[in-house]
Parts: C-alpha cells; sequence; structure tokens
C-alpha cells in the first residue's frame, strides 16, 4: 500500500517480528523514534529495561515536537498497548497527519527463531505474552479508526538489514541515462553550519544524487537571497562535505577564473580528488558579477580577456593533472614544469559553465570536458548543443566527448498537491 508522506507510522507487533529492519528499509533514520535506541541513550543499552520508563519519557517528547512541526514520524516500538497507540493516532489528527499503523504479520515461528538468534533474547514468557497480544491486535486497530492499516508479511522482511552501501557512479544513473547533481546555493544553517551542510549531504546521498556542488561567490547573488546571506568558500566547504565518506561527487559550479589562478584551483581540484576517491569535478567560467570583484578588490577585466584566461585555465589544469613532471608548452601556456602532488585519483571533468555561442562554447568543445547551460526553453537548449556539437566537428573533436549538463530548478512529487 502507498503509505502517505508526511504521516504518523506506527509499528505494530512481536520482538523478532521484523520492525527495525522495515523501518530501516523505508525511512531515514532521523525519522524513526526507536524505544530500543532510546534505551541506549538513556541507559546502558538498548536492552537495559531499568531505562524504559526515561526512554518512553523522551519518546512521547520526541514524538509530539515531530508532529508539532507537520514531519513524519516512525514510532518504533511493540506497538500493542491500545492506550499508547490511541495517543499517538489522536496527537496525529491533532497535527493534521494521517494516522498510520503498520502491523508486522511475521508467523510466531519465525519470532522465535529470530528472538533466539539474538545476543540478548527476549524472555520466552514475555515473548509468548506479546505474540498473544499481536495474534489478537487486527481487529483493535480496525475499530481504533486508523486511517490506514498496513499488513506487512514476513516474506518482506528480511532477517537483517542488508548493509548501507554508497552506490556506485553508475548506479546513479536514472532510466533515461540521466544523473542529477545537487547545486546548493542558499545556506540557510543557523548556528551549526557543519550540522547543516553534513545533513543536506547525507540527504543528496541518500536520495541517489550523483554529486553535489557549490557555486563560488563572494557575496551572495541577488537572483537567490540576500547580500547578507551566508555564502561560504566553495572549496573548504567540500573539503568538509568530503569527510563524511558520501559516495557523492563533489565540485564547483561555476569557479570564476578571475578569483583564482589556474594552478591553485587544480591543486584544490586534486586534493580534493584524493580525498574522496576520485570523485572531483571542476566547474569553471570567465565569472560575471563585477560588484564582488570590486567589493574585494579582485581585477575584472573585459570579456574578451576573461574568456582568454578561462581557456588558458583549463589548459593549465590539465596539464598540471598529467603524469610526470615535464615541462608544458602549447595552446599559449608554457609551464617549466608539472609538478604537482598529490595527483588527482581519477580524471577530473572541467565544466565549462556559460552558454556564449562564440567564444564559450567553442572553449568547452576544444578543452572541456562538459558545458553547463543555463536555459528553460527546450528549443533554445537543443539550439545551443547544436551550436556546442559544430564547434566540436570544427576543432575535431568527437561530440561524445563533451558532455551537456543543464542547469535547471525542478519540482518533484508524485501528484499536484506531493508537489
Amino acid at each position: 500500500m502507498q503509505i502517505p508522506d508526511p504521516a504518523l507510522v506506527v509499528l505494530v507487533g512481536a520482538s523478532g517480528s521484523g520492525k527495525s529492519t522495515w523501518a530501516g528499509a523505508h525511512y531515514r533514520a532521523k525519522e524513526v523514534v526507536s524505544s530500543d535506541e532510546l534505551r541506549g541513550i538513556v541507559g546502558s543499552g538498548p536492552h537495559d529495561l531499568d531505562a524504559s520508563t526515561d526512554a518512553f519519557a523522551v519518546l512521547e517528547t520526541v514524538v509530539a515536537a515531530r508532529l508539532g512541526r507537520g514531519l513524519t514520524t516512525v514510532v518504533d516500538t511493540l506497538g500493542l498497548d491500545p492506550s499508547k497507540r490511541q495517543a499517538w493516532r489522536d496527537a496525529a489528527r491533532a497535527a493534521g497527519l494521517p494516522a498510520v499503523a503498520v502491523l508486522m504479520a511475521t508467523p510466531d515461528a519465525e519470532c522465535r527463531r529470530r528472538n533466539a538468534s539474538r545476543d540478548r533474547p527476549v524472555p520466552a514468557p514475555a515473548l509468548a505474552g506479546q505474540l498473544r497480544s499481536a495474534r489478537d491486535v487486527r481487529p483493535l486497530l480496525d475499530d481504533e479508526g486508523w486511517d490506514l492499516v498496513v499488513p506487512v508479511t514476513a516474506e518482506h522482511v528480511a532477517d537483517e538489514p542488508a548493509p548501507t552501501a554508497h552506490p556506485t557512479i553508475d548506479d546513479r544513473t536514472s532510466s533515461l541515462g540521466l544523473r542529477a547533481v545537487l547545486q546548493v546555493s542558499r545556506f540557510p544553517w543557523g548556528d551549526d553550519p557543519l550540522a547543516w551542510l553534513t545533513g543536506i549531504a547525507h540527504a543528496a546521498d541518500e536520495a541517489g544524487f550523483a554529486g553535489l556542488a557549490l557555486m563560488d561567490h563572494l557575496i551572495q547573488v541577488p537572483q537567490v537571497g540576500r547580500a547578507w546571506d551566508p555564502i561560504p568558500e566553495p572549496w573548504v566547504t567540500l573539503g568538509a562535505i568530503a569527510g563524511l565518506g558520501t559516495g557523492l561527487e563533489l565540485g564547483t559550479l561555476c569557479t570564476p577564473v578571475t578569483f583564482r589562478p589556474a594552478g591553485i584551483i587544480a591543486k584544490a581540484a586534486a586534493t580534493l580528488s584524493a580525498l574522496t576517491g576520485g570523485r572531483a569535478f571542476v566547474g569553471i567560467g570567465a565569472g560575471w558579477w563585477e560588484r564582488e570583484h570590486a567589493a574585494y578588490d579582485i581585477p575584472f577585466p573585459p570579456a574578451r580577456e576573461r574568456l582568454d584566461d578561462l581557456e588558458r585555465a583549463i589548459v593549465t589544469m590539465k596539464a598540471l593533472w598529467a603524469s610526470g613532471t615535464k615541462a608544458y608548452d602549447d595552446h599559449g601556456v608554457v609551464l617549466p614544469e608539472t609538478t604537482s602532488y598529490p595527483r588527482p585519483d581519477g580524471p577530473i571533468p572541467v565544466v565549462v559553465g556559460g552558454s556564449g555561442e562564440r567564444r564559450t562554447l567553442r572553449i568547452a568543445a576544444a578543452h572541456g570536458d562538459a558545458c553547463n547551460l543555463r536555459t528553460t526553453d527546450e528549443a533554445e537548449l537543443a539550439r545551443l548543443i547544436g551550436v556546442l556539437r559544430a564547434h566540436c566537428d570544427d576543432v575535431g573533436r568527437p561530440r561524445e566527448d563533451v558532455a551537456v549538463t543543464v542547469l535547471d530548478l525542478p519540482v518533484v512529487g508524485s501528484d499536484r498537491d506531493d508537489v
């Protein structure tokens, strides 16, 4: 059955019926309020029954707070006490959320088998009482007025939850052959910036995004927020996210070539690649916002010079990432040596930002691995892709060597109300 979201979800079943495993497979850990977990917090461990009173007091506080904010809340207890169930149901109604009971219809023999295999099994008499209550609970649930009662059979719950593994990059490709990168442009992080960033990165990872990108600006841009809103330095911030161990590709969209010498960008990206096992990328552009340059005393040359610098920067970065330490002299870039360690842990894709038809897309065709186009019109997007491909043909580069990425603002939902 389709369970509404947000909702209050109360798990009902005996020990060993698979409640926690089912919850872990269907909800994020922060959405699940578990009496066992709370016993481990307020007591000596999840099986410390002496801590049950304190654990349930904390549980009720957390459930009330989450429901008050309209958040999905999964109550992971036995769920066999009618008075507690009805109190949770009433709290959901008061908060305007659907109340859902999930009944674990696992056979008694299977519950006993799983219980016996645990390090700290529930005593047999206690489990027998739970199983009796569980057998009689379905008609009670039907009479209690839940918005939805969802039965879960044993075959839908594995003995143990599968180990969490970050999907590979290939696993994050949709059925249409597309990958989505989350660009984080606003930072309403309050008093704990790192906790906010950590939450965003883990949520993007769990949702199956292929990567996470940060803008590179010195002042928040007016298209996104106010000038006094926080806008962090991206390479420092990406380093913090790299330490979280996600499966996300990490990079900038986009770094203005005016902010840093090309070699410094190359060094930052190579370090990020080494720290993430080869999951770094560089979005780079000519820069466009004169105000932030003036505010930080950074030169802002004419567009032609910035585009020349953009082309040289890409050439310079790729020369520094290449193997060896030999001198380089090509495409107008002269380097007496290319000594740059650590080396990237694999290729670093360079995404050229901008849709200037004469220079920017030609630079992408000649030197980039992708171009980032910003458009909401399909016909215009198709036209710009045609321009890019024509440039590829003109410089003698296979069209498939230059990917196309599109900066867009999608709205997501299963239906209009959900959106």
